[in-house]
């Protein structure tokens, strides 16, 4: 028995050292985290991935974390009476459905993660910050404008999503003063923004994640989804690739569904400055630390 302990207290120690040159790379750089999906809807993985980012706090990286949160907003519409309406899978989000997403994301979900981030960080007092886009206009937006084609008469039609937005401008004065501040913070973002002229809009958070990835010139952006990484049309998993090569996945059909749009924020995000965008899974425990501080990462790297 006391073999085998010491056989895994060597490796652990083998492994911390050759993630040394990875832990150097990182020091002090700053890491947007999108994070939703399974990943999100379980507690214990939910712990799992407080305690990784604590994890990486403490070795000198900034993490900043961007949340979802639409299967919750779903089932408080459902216990609500609200009724939902989804036009070409977006849904439309009037006054009583923009309500009620606020109190989720902004309210449960958003301070939920802050709280289990402060309590896995509690010996070493590293805090989880709840904040929303209304924050110190952290995220002015403005709403959304999407167009349909009739299918009778084949006419392009506007198409009114509500209260559904995206960013106009990031402000990221505040999450640099709390990445910057001696006390150890970890900013935990809801994707909710404000117009200029005070309205509230509900955003996506993957358009929230790059949006602030780009203000923050973040090294990484990881987004944390429910499969390995971006495939190719044999279905296997693409390791790196350019956005160049990104933007012709979509063109040539390839990448389908809710990879289009994710693939089209990476694309966004390292035009706006960031270095790389990682699709990765979330559900895998520890998919944070083997991406960043293994030689082989942990799903698609996105870059120029």
């Amino acid at each position: 028995m006391t073999n085998v302990a010491e056989e895994a207290g060597w490796a652990t120690a083998k492994t911390l050292a050759e993630a040394l040159p990875y832990i150097q790379i990182y020091d002090r750089e700053t890491v947007v985290i999108k994070y939703g999906g399974h990943a999100m809807g379980q507690e214990e993985v939910a712990k799992l991935f407080a305690a990784d980012a604590v994890l990486l706090k403490l070795l000198g990286v900034h993490p900043v974390v961007v949340h979802g949160g639409g299967p919750q907003i779903s089932r408080m519409l459902d216990k609500a009476g609200v009724k939902s309406t989804f036009i070409d899978g977006l849904r439309v989000t009037d006054e009583a459905t923009m309500e009620v997403a606020e109190m989720v994301l902004s309210g449960a979900i958003n301070k939920e993660i802050a709280n289990w981030i402060t309590l896995a960080g509690a010996e070493a007092d590293v805090r989880g910050v709840g904040l929303s886009g209304k924050d110190a206009r952290l995220i002015t937006a403005e709403k959304v404008t999407r167009t349909r084609k009739d299918p009778d008469s084949n006419i392009e039609q506007v198409v009114d999503l509500g209260f559904v937005g995206e960013p106009t401008k990031v402000d990221p004065h505040l999450i640099q003063a709390l990445l910057t501040s001696e006390t150890d913070y970890i900013p935990v973002v809801a994707p909710i923004g404000v117009s200029a002229q005070g309205e509230t809009f509900n955003i996506n958070a993957d358009t929230v994640a790059g949006a602030l990835a780009g203000a923050l010139k973040a090294k990484r952006m990881l987004m944390l989804t429910d499969i390995k990484g971006v495939l190719d049309a044999n279905g296997e998993l693409i390791r790196e690739m350019t956005i160049e090569q990104a933007r012709q996945l979509i063109a040539d059909g390839v990448a389908t569904g809710g990879m289009i749009p994710k693939l089209e924020n990476a694309i966004h995000a390292v035009e706006s400055g960031v270095e790389a965008v990682v699709i990765l899974d979330g559900r895998r425990p520890h998919a944070m630390l083997v991406e960043l501080f293994s030689e082989h990462g942990a799903g698609t790297l996105i870059s120029k």
